[in-house]
């Protein structure tokens, strides 16, 4: 059985939907949500599907070693961000190397980075004049939305598109791809199941 851990800040429109597709999985379980944020939306999913809940701080994350070790006592496998806004410290990435998935709501390389999150990113695309944008599931390195892509959806843009239209197209894309693609990778990984 693989375990995951989701990581996010956020309300966790994400998360829910891994935690739905996962719920009865044969192989694969999230085993605990991680999150920064005492007031993220991501907290009452995590309560819902009754998935341990694991909250840090900025100073706990860069402590060499212990959310590794907080992750590894529950048996988690596999990292998953999901709407996450710290940066990953090495030792983290290093402890689970090519397991760990970022999703990023663009087609990176374009509009990646410090910053390049949420609303942010979807005014760059419009600011632009871009015709497409799309979702980025990448493995995690140690610098921000640089990892390896393992996969890419597009969508249009159109003219007449605001940044809250584009956010929305973008969320379809991810609700739709970002849990089979984390079903995907783990299949293609050794020891699977």
């Amino acid at each position: 059985m693989h375990h995951l851990a989701i990581f996010a800040s956020g309300n966790g429109s994400n998360a829910r939907k891994i935690l739905e597709y996962f719920e009865h999985h044969p192989a694969i379980r999230v085993g605990a949500i991680v999150t920064n944020n005492p007031q993220a939306g991501v907290i009452r999913h995590a309560q819902e599907f009754g998935v341990p809940l694991l909250l840090i701080d900025k100073s706990m994350l860069h402590q060499k070693g212990l959310v590794a070790q907080l992750l590894k006592d529950r048996a988690i496998d596999w990292v998953i961000l999901a709407g996450f806004l710290l940066l990953i410290p090495p030792d983290l990435v290093e402890a689970y190397p090519d397991r760990m998935l970022n999703i990023h709501p663009a087609l990176l390389p374009k509009y990646g980075g410090k910053g390049m999150y949420g609303m942010h990113v979807h005014q760059a695309v419009k600011d632009a004049g871009d015709s497409e944008t799309g979702i980025t599931i990448h493995f995690v390195n140690t610098r921000y939305d640089e990892g390896h892509i393992y996969f890419q959806a597009r969508c249009d843009v159109e003219e007449s598109d605001t940044p809250e239209d584009i956010a929305h197209k973008i969320h379809e894309l991810e609700y739709r791809h970002f849990a089979p693609i984390i079903e995907k990778a783990i299949r293609e990984s050794e020891n699977y199941p």
